[in-house]
Formats: C-alpha cells, sequence, structure tokens
C-alpha cells in the first residue's frame, strides 16, 4: 500500500508505509503528563476510540503529525512535530480530545500552491512557493475560499502570522472550503511544512 497524493504530479510525494514508518512515531496518553493507559501510532488512524476512551496528553517522538478532534480526520485540527504536549487541551483551547491522526509524510521537492478569493477557483488568483505570513499585506486578498496544492505539503492559518485554527493541504484541488467544514474561517497566512521540522 502506498501514500499518494491527490495530485496528477505525484511522483515526488508517493512514499511507502515503509518508509513514512521510519519517520513517525506518536503516543497518545489517557491522562495529563504522560499517565494512564497509552497507544503507539506509527501511522494513520481515523478513530481512536477503538484503542483509548480518552486522550489528554502525547509524545511526538519522531515526524510530524496532525491531530483531530473528531474521528475521521474532521473537526478542529493541530499540526504536532517531535516534542512533548503534556496538557493540549489547554493549550490548543480543546473542549474535546484527540478522536484522530494523520501521518504527514517527508517532503523534499519544490512547493507550489495557488489560492483563490472565491470557491471553484474564482475570483483573485495568486500562485505561491513560499511562506506567507499575511494574505492580505502581500496579496490584497481579503478572503481565500478555495486553492490548488500542485507541490508539497503547506498548513493554513485563519490568522496572520500563522496563529489561530489551521488546516493540513496536501496536493490536490480544493473547492470549497466551507464543504471540508471551515465555513465562516478566513484562512489569512500559509506556510510549507519543511522536511527539517522532522
Amino acid at each position: 500500500m502506498q501514500y499518494r497524493s491527490r495530485s496528477n504530479n505525484s511522483s515526488a510525494a508517493i512514499m511507502s508505509n515503509t518508509d513514512m514508518n521510519m519517520r513517525g512515531k506518536i503516543i497518545f496518553y489517557e491522562e495529563r503528563n504522560f499517565q494512564g493507559r497509552h497507544y503507539e501510532c506509527m501511522s494513520d488512524c481515523a478513530d481512536m476510540s477503538s484503542y483509548m476512551s480518552r486522550c489528554h496528553s502525547c509524545r511526538v517522538e519522531s515526524g510530524c503529525f496532525m491531530v483531530y478532534d473528531r474521528p475521521n480526520y474532521m473537526g478542529n485540527q493541530y499540526f504536532m512535530r517531535r516534542g512533548e504536549y503534556a496538557d493540549y487541551m489547554s493549550m490548543f483551547g480543546w473542549s474535546g480530545g484527540i478522536r484522530s491522526c494523520r501521518m504527514i509524510p517527508m517532503y523534499r521537492g519544490s512547493y507550489r500552491i495557488r489560492i483563490y478569493e472565491r470557491e471553484n477557483f474564482d475570483g483573485m488568483m495568486h500562485e505561491c512557493m513560499d511562506d506567507c505570513d499575511s494574505i492580505m499585506d502581500r496579496y490584497r486578498m481579503s478572503d481565500c475560499m478555495s486553492c490548488h496544492v500542485m507541490d508539497g505539503h503547506w498548513l493554513m492559518y485563519e490568522q496572520p502570522h500563522y496563529r489561530g485554527r489551521m488546516m493540513y493541504l496536501w496536493p490536490g484541488q480544493y473547492r470549497n472550503f466551507r464543504d471540508m467544514g471551515y465555513g465562516g474561517m478566513r484562512f489569512m497566512s500559509m506556510r510549507r511544512i519543511m522536511d527539517s521540522w522532522y
């Protein structure tokens, strides 16, 4: 089985599970401060409820992950890199716990994303190949409602300077952020997930 991006030019983003597993490991704990039962994960997990009833802390031993507060990679999401998260719920401002997680494969190559002012790739369009700490300041775009990721893995943030809620994007077409559960959110900054973060 292989990880494949949703883009036609996916050769750089294809990675075997074996290769990915060597790069990522996250451990979830039932209680704060790494106490209670734990669950080790080295791949995507769509529903953690079958492994543990709750999760209040976690430790990323290697790799990068997105964690979600609902099953099937839905709801609020948060990016985690190597480190310890002794009480992530208060840190993220979440009322619920982690319910699913997705491992982000390491990527080396060029980065390219097209952002659009409106849904379905309509309105003003800009192409970006590096981090942007303020979409409004750089492009004079007050909203970003769809995008096309051509190369690389990206994080979009609802506030300038990489703050607020976030969304993980990999190569593919994203026609409508509202249909993805992000109605009412405006994405105001974006950054590349770099191999140096691993």
